[in-house]
């Protein structure tokens, strides 16, 4: 390809919207341009890129046993009613009506779609397992869109479904997805980590996240040096702390009049108490109605997650302030742990709750806190169960060793779904006795656009973008000098370029009648992996400037046979990647 007949818009400002890096060099570099707020049209640079990508990822997911097909991006939103997860994604669920009025949801994933069909077609166990993928185009209404494509309005979504017979398949299912995506990542070259994760609206009951570790990462990584532990922070266990030694029961607990203090920072000021000495007293529903009281420390969040494991209840929200005030009796922000038991509420207590003495916490009294509180002698929780939120310095689950906090972009996540939608869509098989049985599911989806500002983020540098040789708009970049006012150079660049084509080589040329450094400053800001300068000095004594975009030397190579060298180098920048992809699953396996 030739710069001259393509469209490659680079700017040298940096856009005023953009937050991280990867935005602010995807927009410089010309790989895409904002139409609206989260939405993008990708330059012919990015959409190489892009493109890129998905063919690693066909190849890999073709090799796995997974069919590909195209689902449509309308999707009846009776559909999503029919499993409720209309409710789960709430207000992300972009839905359009349509001239008859019916209401179509523009699918952000497509579990429906895919168990609607596979209901429709399969009916035995001999027809099973399958495993059906597609590369489509995604939406989700964000409240806030940032950070460019990594968290946009539209993006783009490897997904696949395995439908099983039972769970020794699904487990063969999930194992050979995982180990396709340690491929398709490190084909990508990307640096990635897989962590223990937690499903979302999606459903299921076993996942884990694909994560690149950088900065930028909207996700925090709890992670154990010691024994190579890794979760969500949203999934992240607390290993077991050893409690300390019970002291004197404080003196009886009493009421403290604490007028227009709702928050652990105002009652804190108004006490002149620590947060680590309070006890927060936090109030859910579950769909069925039921009342679950969660206690953490003052110092602590609340994982909501946890709660609903611990409560066994299903999904929990967050209760409205008539339930808080007729359980209670008081307005929110006054809720304490004492009496609530037996109140039509279950409740749950944090262990870093139940060492504590003196504490302080809701008095269950608009307007007054409880002061000298002790866990077990004013309040007896139902249940102990760890409930809050991992932070960096706990104890490893595992272990026990200090867990690291770190920040990652979700790249890939795989769930175990079991029967959540085939029950509900009526996805059944008959067995070889003929009793029908729910198939059961397992969901895998990629982040196509992530992949690139993944790699962006992880490898850029204060020039630009550094990429990976496999997703790279083009393998190698010709830069001419002063080609326009020497025969010698563009004859020689002209071959050059044809010889690399020809070798099957991705190669542009810079043939614009520009200054070098403005050459050299575009190539380091897109980026190309192998960079070759032609000039009439080096030509002189038959030579050609030859610099890779990772490295900072430049060392010259004969110009007769620079078409084998450079592709023999892109060749061996391939193949290290393809070696990383088998190491990978290697390590997995070991």
């Amino acid at each position: 390809m030739r710069w001259t007949q393509t469209f490659i818009p680079t700017v040298k400002e940096v856009p005023a919207d953009a937050e991280v890096k990867s935005h602010q060099l995807m927009v410089r570099a010309a790989l895409i341009r904002k139409l609206a707020s989260g939405t993008y049209t990708y330059l012919p640079l990015g959409w190489r890129s892009l493109r890129k990508a998905e063919a690693i990822i066909r190849a890999e997911m073709d090799a796995a046993g997974a069919i590909e097909i195209h689902m449509p991006v309308l999707q009846p939103i009776e559909l999503w009613q029919a499993t409720g997860r209309d409710q789960a994604y709430g207000e992300n669920l972009m839905v359009v009506t349509d001239r008859h009025g019916r209401r179509n949801a523009l699918g952000p994933t497509h579990e429906e779609v895919v168990t609607s069909l596979v209901a429709d077609h399969v009916s035995s166990y001999k027809q099973l397992p399958v495993n059906l993928y597609q590369i489509q185009t995604k939406f989700r209404d964000e409240f806030r869109p940032r950070f460019g494509v990594l968290r946009s309005r539209e993006f783009l979504m490897k997904d696949a479904y395995s439908f099983d017979a039972d769970k020794a398949g699904l487990d063969a299912s999930y194992v050979k997805m995982y180990d396709a995506y340690c491929r398709i990542f490190a084909r990508c070259g990307l640096n990635y980590v897989v962590v223990e994760a937690e499903s979302g609206p999606i459903g299921g009951d076993a996942s884990h996240e694909f994560m690149i570790p950088t900065d930028a990462g909207e996700d925090i990584i709890l992670h154990c040096p010691a024994c190579r532990y890794a979760a969500n922070q949203e999934r992240a266990e607390v290993g077991k702390v050893e409690a300390p030694a019970a002291g004197p029961a404080s003196p009886a607990m009493a009421e403290v009049h604490t007028p227009g203090t709702t928050t652990i920072e105002q009652v804190s000021q108004f006490l002149s108490r620590q947060p680590d000495e309070f006890i927060k007293t936090l109030i859910y529903v579950s769909e069925s109605g039921q009342v679950v009281v969660g206690l953490v420390r003052g110092d602590h969040e609340l994982n909501e997650t946890k709660l609903a494991r611990a409560a066994g209840l299903g999904p929990l929200a967050m209760a409205d302030p008539p339930v808080i005030e007729k359980l209670t009796g008081a307005a929110v922000g006054f809720a304490g742990p004492q009496s609530l038991r037996g109140r039509d509420a279950k409740l749950i207590a944090d262990p870093a709750v139940m060492p504590l003495r003196n504490a302080v916490t809701g008095a269950n009294r608009t307007d007054h806190h409880a002061v000298n509180v002790d866990a077990g002698r004013d309040f007896d929780p139902e249940t102990v169960a760890d409930i809050r939120v991992a932070l960096a310095d706990d104890p490893c689950p595992r272990c026990g060793a200090p867990m690291a906090a770190s920040r990652g972009i979700e790249v890939g996540h795989v769930f175990k779904l079991g029967t959540k939608y085939t029950t509900k869509l009526n996805a059944t098989y008959l067995d070889e006795a003929g009793a029908s049985h729910p198939i059961i599911m397992g969901c895998y989806g990629i982040g196509v656009n992530r992949i690139l500002a993944s790699a962006i983020e992880a490898g850029a540098d204060d020039k630009g973008i550094v990429w990976p040789i496999t997703i790279a708009p083009f393998e190698a970049i010709i830069v001419p000098i002063a080609a326009d006012r020497n025969e010698s150079v563009r004859v020689a660049a002209d071959k050059l370029y044809a010889d690399l084509t020809a070798a099957g080589v991705d190669v542009l040329i810079d043939d614009r009648d520009a200054r070098p450094g403005v050459k050299f400053n575009d190539a380091d800001l897109i980026g190309i992996p192998v960079r070759i300068t032609v000039g009439d000095r080096g030509l002189k004594e038959g030579k050609i400037e030859l610099k890779l975009r990772s490295q900072a030397d430049v060392r010259m190579i004969d110009a007769a046979t620079a078409a084998d060298t450079v592709g023999g180098i892109v060749r061996e920048m391939h193949q290290s990647l393809r070696t990383a992809a088998v190491e990978a699953t290697r390590r997995k396996e070991a």
